[in-house]
């Protein structure tokens, strides 16, 4: 759904951050749902999520089951420069 179709007011950024303004805005609506955008797209989409979709995802959260997430990127095992191996070989 087009975020603007929600309006503008009520958005909230929860999970603000130090990444130039780029975070997450969140609305709760009216029926329990909560709606995610983009906050440098605010006329982009928006993703819904049921009450229940949103509650798993934050237990699950604070749980742990997304640190997987916190770490760094996986570097590529191959690149143009070859193998991490082949560089240390050269």
């Amino acid at each position: 759904m087009p975020a603007r179709q929600l309006g503008a007011e009520g958005w909230r950024k929860p999970w603000s951050g130090p990444n130039g303004g780029a975070c997450v805005e969140a609305l709760k609506l009216k029926d329990g749902r909560v709606a995610l955008r983009q906050s440098t797209d605010p006329d982009g989409p928006a993703l819904i999520y049921t009450h229940h979709e949103i509650e798993t995802f934050i237990r699950g959260a604070k749980a742990g089951a997304a640190d997987f997430l916190l770490g760094r990127p996986e570097q590529n095992l191959t690149s143009p420069n070859g193998t991490g191996a082949e560089r240390r070989a050269a």
